[in-house]
């Protein structure tokens, strides 16, 4: 695996983006259409991209001020990859496992995304913070 997150054996039909905070409407937009390119149905994208709104400005508010997304189709699934810088979360168990409180304003975001992805999984180090979702396509 590479340091981005993309598996050597799809690097070749991975579409990558870096991104700031100004930039999330135009990688939604991205996004929307690599995810239809690559087999996502029409009446999905509205999930996929809150999910993926919420875990990218979680990495340019949080982690680090540009955040770079990678965007592939492994098998059945349409997996979507952010990274960022942020070296410095500290977590204990799997980030956006438990719902947040009932009067929660924040703190949602991994949370939503887990429940709207098939999977989602965090890895974090002294190369930064990735979080990878995936959705099934069928």
């Amino acid at each position: 695996m590479k340091d981005d997150g993309v598996p050597a054996h799809v690097t070749g039909a991975a579409r990558e983006r870096a991104f700031s905070l100004v930039d999330l409407p135009d990688l939604r937009e991205f996004a929307a259409t690599e995810a239809l390119r690559r087999g996502m149905r029409e009446d999905a994208i509205g999930d996929f991209l809150v999910a993926l709104n919420e875990v990218a400005t979680n990495a340019v508010t949080h982690g680090s001020t540009k955040a770079r997304l990678a965007i592939w189709r492994e098998g059945p699934a349409l997996v979507v990859a952010v990274h960022d810088d942020g070296r410095q979360w500290r977590f204990e168990g799997e980030p956006g496992h438990d719902p947040p409180p009932e009067n929660a304003t924040s703190g949602m975001g991994l949370w939503v995304a887990r429940m709207l992805s098939n999977d989602l999984h965090v890895t974090t180090g002294p190369r930064g913070t990735r979080v990878t979702m995936r959705f099934l396509l069928a």
